[in-house]
């Protein structure tokens, strides 16, 4: 019941010291008590403190105590996760988290300097993105999920149990009796997540016994799809010397187009355009044939327009 737990730590293989984000919860119990058993003294927790629920006190106190067990150092970091009109609070959550850590690792103000950081995100984890993924129609970096391990802002990151089943973790977890706190918000039916997370995921078990191995193949092949695409975005960019110039973004397909798009938004400007705002700017671009034709359009929380031969996108005055 254990064996894939087992076989992910054995290869798992980050430069040491570690950092593992800790909430007190099974999976991040898990893998911090694996990861400071296969490397004492490298390895330290970090417990972001969210302060959204009135159990958060209580997470803090709990992973104070499993780490001084352990003997792993602990950094408590608190944070501002409250949710803007708009934003998802589990959105607002994740990035006030990964802004916390690599805060921390820039500063260094952790007791061992590290650059790596471990998550505890798993199989069903995993499964659970790609389904949310398909519900709001997203195309391949939406239906790629999580990936094992990436790079942002001098920091890297790594989920080293995205083969294991959540299940398995804590069977294994049990096995060596460490405690863990249960997040009551994991149980709330308000979050979409956990409603895939209870009757979803079991349904799929009980038709698909092999379904996250399928699942994890399929956001491969995506993962792997898009890259070729932004290798392509990234070659047409190049040929326009880095700008978005309307008459030789005229000259590709219109698939191309959109790719290219998309790539521009996303690498300059850290825009995600909705499908309808890069279907109108696409149709936009179409009827672009005389210079007195004028672009100016929403695209994320910025506009879209036409200055010259060129288009140029901006922030949205608040």
């Amino acid at each position: 019941m254990t064996l894939r737990f087992a076989q992910a730590i054995a290869g798992f293989a980050p430069r040491l010291p570690l950092a593992v984000a800790y909430s007190g919860g099974a999976d991040s119990s898990a893998l911090l008590l694996a990861c400071a058993e296969k490397w004492p003294q490298q390895v330290q927790a970090i417990h972001i403190h969210h302060g959204l629920q009135a159990a958060a006190d209580d997470f803090a106190e709990h992973c104070r105590g499993v780490c001084a067990q352990l003997g792993v150092p602990l950094t408590l970091h608190k944070v501002d996760a409250r949710n803007v009109s708009g934003q998802s609070p589990e959105d607002a959550a994740r990035r006030a988290r990964y802004q916390a850590f690599e805060a921390l690792v820039q500063d260094v103000r952790l007791p061992l300097p590290v650059h790596d950081i471990a998550i505890a995100q798993h199989a069903d984890d995993q499964v659970e993105t790609i389904l949310l993924a398909l519900s709001r129609g997203s195309g391949l970096p939406g239906l790629s999920a999580m990936p094992a391990a990436w790079s942002r802002a001098g920091v890297h990151y790594h989920r080293p149990l995205l083969q294991v089943a959540g299940a398995e973790i804590r069977a294994w977890l049990k096995l060596r009796g460490l405690p863990h706190v249960e997040d009551p918000s994991n149980r709330d039916p308000q979050f979409t997540r956990n409603r895939i997370r209870a009757c979803l995921l079991p349904a799929l078990e009980a038709t698909f016994p092999q379904f996250r191995d399928t699942f994890a193949r399929s956001a491969a092949t995506a993962a792997q799809a898009q890259e070729l695409l932004l290798e392509v975005a990234a070659q047409d960019f190049l040929v326009m010397a880095e700008r978005p110039i309307i008459e030789a973004i005229q000259s590709l397909s219109r698939a191309r187009q959109a790719n290219l798009l998309r790539y521009w938004l996303s690498s300059c400007h850290q825009a995600t355009p909705s499908a309808a705002q890069l279907a109108q700017l696409l149709h936009q671009i179409a009827a672009c044939r005389t210079g007195a034709h004028r672009i100016h359009l929403k695209v994320a929380d910025g506009f879209v327009e036409r200055r010259g031969g060129e288009l140029h996108w901006y922030n949205a005055p608040v």
